[in-house]
């Protein structure tokens, strides 16, 4: 017989949990400690580079960017955080996918590597990426396979917040241009 869980009874743990749960009555905003919220609400500005570089030498215009690094014997896929690295990887070397193959990098190495690689993503909650352009007929069978589970391989566009400089922050409408000609003759 299964007993069923008890809750803790002791009032000061019930209180704590109590508070910790709801919001105070006179809070109107709950606070997410989720660091990575505001890339999912497209509202944290994407990362740019350093304005002296070309844009071949450091192009980092993502949040996440899918990376397949495929060898010889193996082929690996990784989610590239710009900020923290790796965040998500699933690669033919862990054995659990290993011992599923007839051989780690042919064409049905890929195809089973994008499902499994596609489901570890949804179940993170990361649903879009970036992507460069790869060639190839595995690596295309690979993003295709990615698709049709759910992955968007095209990240949306960050929200842009920042104001019009031709608005008057005060007023609300747009300022006219200053013709500085017709300040100085009357003066």
């Amino acid at each position: 017989m299964v007993r069923p869980r008890v809750f803790p009874h002791n009032k000061q743990i019930l209180k704590r949990i109590k508070n910790t749960v709801s919001p105070v009555e006179s809070e109107k905003y709950i606070i997410n400690r989720n660091p990575r919220n505001l890339e999912f609400l497209r509202i944290a500005a994407k990362p740019k580079g350093y304005h002296l570089d070309t844009p071949f030498s450091k192009e980092c215009n993502y949040w996440h960017k899918l990376v397949v690094t495929p060898s010889a014997k193996f082929v690996t896929a990784q989610l590239v955080h710009h900020q923290n690295g790796p965040v998500i990887e699933a690669s033919t070397k862990e054995w659990a996918i290993k011992k599923q193959l007839y051989k780690t990098s042919d064409l049905s190495a890929y195809t089973n590597l994008a499902k499994v690689f596609a489901q570890r993503c949804l179940e993170s909650g990361i649903h879009e990426m970036s992507t460069k352009p790869y060639s190839g007929t595995k690596i295309e069978k690979f993003m295709e396979i990615l698709q049709e589970n759910g992955l968007n391989l095209n990240e949306s566009p960050e929200i842009n917040s920042k104001p019009d400089p031709n608005i008057n922050r005060y007023q609300g409408r747009k300022m006219t241009p200053i013709d500085w000609k017709d300040i100085v003759e009357h003066h």
